[in-house]
């Protein structure tokens, strides 16, 4: 018996075009009906996706790939996890020496030179619900202005495959490498690009879901997760069910359990709700 659903919201819950479909409405209803915690499992930060959280009534909130976890039904963090100082000057050279857009996550918003990229489509996505603050000089602002950074996101129109190994030899981070070219390009800013998300050591969707089911005494195989993208297939791992909807990432189909016929702007979501619930 499935006792906590666990869902991302881009590409899986909602598409790229369209807010949340009526199938997929109505399935987070049926899981009130049923008694199933719901959790919303995102790579964006709790600044970011509160107001979408609260508006489609999820019981608890993983935010930023796993740094921050919410109990949305009181408002209360169960954990956050931040970059330490030193981690995040080491990251911001290495950044500096590539060239690469950088912003940062806060607990209340987004801090950038210039919005490109990823910081860019969640502020279309969400205009006027994202506190976005442009700096002239970010490694100054981050070095110095004392402020938590739960993510720190380094963007590029080229291969990261380099950085990223650079980045490795750094002690105490996690990295999460997207790509979103070719058939995964970002249609909201029409670029391909990659980009690297820099959270503290251990942070992943799944090691957050296993924390959670912890907290929460709900065993692994009474957990559904339903995701899209590559930072997805860690929360299948810790989880009984495993789903990619039907848009997802070629490799999280392979790593999924089950994979629906539709996609997440036709209901792929509640597909995989009425089939395993």
């Amino acid at each position: 018996m499935i006792k906590l659903v666990s869902s991302d919201i881009d590409s899986t819950l909602i598409d790229n075009v369209h807010p949340i479909c009526e199938r997929n409405v109505q399935a987070i209803s049926y899981l009130k009906e049923k008694n199933v915690t719901f959790v919303l499992c995102t790579g964006k930060s709790y600044a970011i996706s509160k107001d979408f959280c609260k508006k489609i009534g999820a019981d608890f909130g993983i935010f930023g790939n796993g740094s921050h976890c919410v109990d949305l039904t009181t408002n209360n963090d169960i954990f956050k996890r931040t970059l330490s100082i030193d981690t995040l000057i080491k990251c911001l050279e290495l950044a500096k020496e590539y060239g690469m857009h950088i912003h940062a996550n806060t607990d209340t918003g987004i801090i950038s030179e210039k919005l490109e990229y990823l910081d860019l489509r969640n502020s279309l996505l969400f205009p006027g619900k994202i506190e976005i603050k442009e700096v002239s000089d970010i490694y100054n602002t981050l070095v110095t202005g004392n402020i938590e950074i739960l993510q720190l996101v380094l963007s590029s129109s080229c291969d990261l495959s380099e950085v990223k190994s650079r980045l490795q030899q750094i002690a105490g981070i996690s990295i999460t490498h997207i790509r979103k070219k070719g058939k995964y390009r970002d249609n909201i800013i029409d670029k391909d690009y990659e980009y690297l998300d820099i959270s503290t050591c251990n942070v992943s969707k799944g090691n957050a879901i296993n924390t959670l089911s912890n907290y929460l005494s709900i065993p692994k195989d009474q957990i559904l997760s339903i995701g899209d993208n590559i930072n997805d297939i860690s929360m299948f791992n810790l989880s009984g069910i495993g789903v990619a909807v039907n848009n997802a990432y070629d490799e999280v189909k392979v790593a999924a359990d089950f994979v629906t016929e539709n996609s997440a702007g036709t209901g792929g979501f509640a597909e995989a709700i009425y089939k395993f619930i």
